[in-house]
């Protein structure tokens, strides 16, 4: 069993795809495919149950999904731990994650502001997903990260709820209801709906769900896709609409056009939440210090949002 084959692996268990997953890897499906079956006979079992329409993990899979991502996640800190004390004494440095929305809305100012107060520390940007994101926080890859906080959250992390973010519709350009300057739910209630996939954004997936449902509605839900920027491109070619976060407005996509969103009723239902994650009783002065800059910049921040 080689850390190549884990890695192959898990990315075809979180994908249930092969085709994605090889994309992901940057190796061609049947390199991935022969790499899961080495690992299959190495390991005598089989991992995945495959049809003619479906992938999906056996019980073994299941269970080595869960220690594969342990054994990587061990093999990374050991990486990172060894290249941080090869860069000692090199120039201080943060690393920040971010997902998508935040590092489209949040960043570039947040990023603006603390380089006029600390030119001397350079910052490294990861924008990822918050299941991928936080745990990279545990393995010491990153130092801050700006996620959805989960409803269940690991007590080794500590978290800073930001803002809330509003929602708007995403339309295609040539759209009826394109032009008009707001929206609501029983306007769009018979438009094809995009939404993300639950498994890996369960609070944006949630949003159309919820705002619906709050206003005695059920959604006409025609395609799930992984990635917001997929979404908003799927939205350009006419096949939906989505309901999206304020800042993914910045993503630039031609052929799409944004109008706010008017719920049935104000309140939390209608806003994702934004919120700063790091290693709980961890002390890092540079971190300390973007926080420090958030804390004072955050009610211009959340104008915007």
């Amino acid at each position: 069993m080689e850390l190549h084959q884990l890695r192959c692996f898990v990315a075809a268990a979180e994908q249930l795809h092969f085709g994605h997953a090889a994309q992901q890897l940057q190796m061609l499906p049947s390199a991935l495919g022969r790499q899961i079956r080495l690992l299959e006979e190495d390991l005598g079992t089989r991992l995945f149950a495959r049809t003619t329409r479906a992938v999906s993990l056996t019980e073994d899979g299941a269970t080595l999904l869960r220690d594969a991502r342990a054994i990587l996640a061990r093999v990374e800190a050991v990486e990172n731990n060894l290249r941080n004390r090869s860069r000692a004494g090199a120039a201080r440095r943060l690393r920040v994650g971010a997902i998508d929305s935040a590092a489209a809305g949040l960043l570039p100012p947040l990023l603006r502001d603390f380089r006029d107060k600390h030119p001397d520390i350079a910052v490294q940007l990861l924008e990822d997903k918050t299941v991928r994101l936080l745990p990279k926080i545990l393995t010491g890859a990153l130092d801050l990260a700006f996620v959805r906080p989960p409803d269940s959250a690991d007590k080794r992390l500590e978290f800073r709820d930001l803002l809330q973010e509003t929602a708007i519709v995403a339309f295609p350009q040539r759209h009826a209801l394109a032009e008009r300057k707001s929206i609501t739910l029983a306007q769009i209630a018979d438009e094809a709906m995009l939404v993300p996939d639950r498994r890996s954004r369960p609070h944006s997936h949630d949003l159309t769900i919820k705002l619906f449902e709050q206003a005695g509605l059920t959604p006409r839900i025609v395609q799930v896709a992984d990635e917001k920027q997929t979404i908003i491109h799927l939205v350009a070619t006419k096949l939906g609409v989505a309901i999206v976060p304020r800042w993914t407005t910045r993503m630039a996509v031609s052929g799409v056009r944004f109008v706010p969103l008017r719920p049935k009723q104000s309140g939390p239902v209608g806003r994702l939440p934004l919120a700063a994650a790091w290693l709980r009783g961890s002390r890092d002065p540079a971190r300390d210090a973007m926080l420090a800059v958030l804390e004072a910049r955050l009610r211009s921040y959340a104008r915007e949002a």
